[in-house]
């Protein structure tokens, strides 16, 4: 996402919060619509001086730049794919040979950071990836095939496409055998995915959540941190944990402040006490059956309401939002019935789940 060395620069505006919410969500929406999808992973690869706005972070940029050049012979096809990336809104044209950055592929840039959201980069190289496109282009075959309905729960549930087309399960240690370095990937684009959102979070509804007399916050599932160390920074006096799988947290970033504390452990067999419990975008990776023993732990680590406890779940609801948003939210749906076999729930449902916990 660079202009080569020599070209005019220009600087791009910080997105606005309703833009960066519409942004975050496009790189999930792009999924089923391969052409797109692969072409911004093209653009997201190759530097070519096809000439658009710089982002701030030249120094990235530039390293990319000469990092996976377009071949000559192939230059003169790349004004094709520009012109049908700009009529889809990642870049906009400003002239036949210039074209600038828009909300979409401001966060698809290497190293934009905004309000802690990484780059959006690693969701699209996941989505559009052989793996992800070959399981969605198994699904018409995995409806058609009849698979075995478990007899309890402890048995296995019916594989999701994505097993069905490659033999192994995404997010585990079979995907990594398989493919070490799209393993990596996959990972970061969930890391990406369930951090995504925090700034905005903060700044619109962070004090009705995370102000008043909160004091202590557990984090499950919080990855390297980086949603649990905003909130810290938003509101120093809440002390936050992360729980997490340790294989996850050995690596992840430490605050000189110790303002974040990680805990290793699985949040099926206990959540670490503090006055409230988050679960951003977690419960719908899990079956209704698992959700309820998720939240059956974290009602044992919160104080009573009398007391201020409260569990919070940050999450995808179907049919909450309209227009863009809402397809945003129906294609997720299909990416988790083709990955992972779950689903993002609608809001009934997730009251069910509570209340039955």
């Amino acid at each position: 996402m660079a202009a080569t060395e020599g070209t005019t620069t220009s600087t791009f505006a910080v997105p606005s919060d309703e833009e960066l919410l519409q942004a975050q969500g496009r790189p999930m929406a792009q999924h089923p619509h391969v052409p797109q999808a692969n072409g911004a992973q093209v653009r997201r690869r190759a530097r070519h001086p096809h000439r658009h706005p710089r982002p701030r972070r030249r120094g990235l940029a530039a390293r990319a730049e000469r990092r996976a050049p377009i071949p000559t012979c192939k230059q003169p096809f790349l004004p094709r794919l520009m012109r049908m990336l700009a009529a889809s809104g990642v870049f906009t044209a400003v002239d036949a040979t210039t074209y600038g950055l828009t909300p979409l592929s401001y966060i698809l840039v290497e190293g934009v950071r905004v309000d802690g959201d990484a780059h959006q980069e690693a969701i699209v190289l996941s989505t559009s990836s052989k793996y992800h496109v070959e399981a969605a282009m198994g699904l018409a075959a995995w409806f058609r095939k009849n698979h075995a309905t478990p007899n309890s729960p402890q048995e296995q549930g019916i594989p999701s496409s994505f097993e069905d087309v490659h033999g192994v399960v995404a997010f585990e240690e079979s995907m990594a055998r398989l493919d070490p370095v799209f393993d990596r990937v996959f990972h970061q684009a969930l890391a990406a995915h369930d951090h995504m959102g925090i700034g905005v979070l903060l700044r619109q509804c962070g004090a009705h959540v995370f102000g008043g007399g909160l004091q202590s916050l557990t984090d499950c599932c919080g990855g390297d941190g980086t949603t649990a160390r905003a909130i810290a920074r938003a509101f120093p006096h809440v002390k936050c944990t992360v729980l997490e799988l340790e294989h996850v947290i050995k690596n992840a970033p430490r605050e000189e402040d110790g303002a974040v504390t990680y805990v290793a452990g699985d949040m099926f067999q206990s959540v670490p006490p503090s006055q409230a419990v988050m679960l951003k975008l977690v419960l719908h990776f899990w079956s209704d059956e698992d959700s309820v023993k998720i939240l059956s732990q974290c009602k044992k680590a919160i104080p009573s309401r009398a007391d201020g406890g409260k569990v919070i779940i940050i999450d995808i609801v179907v049919g909450s939002s309209s227009g863009p948003m809402l397809e945003t939210e129906l294609l997720m749906d299909m990416l988790m019935l083709h990955n992972l076999y779950n689903r993002p729930s609608c809001l009934g449902v997730y009251t069910y789940i509570a209340l039955k916990k």
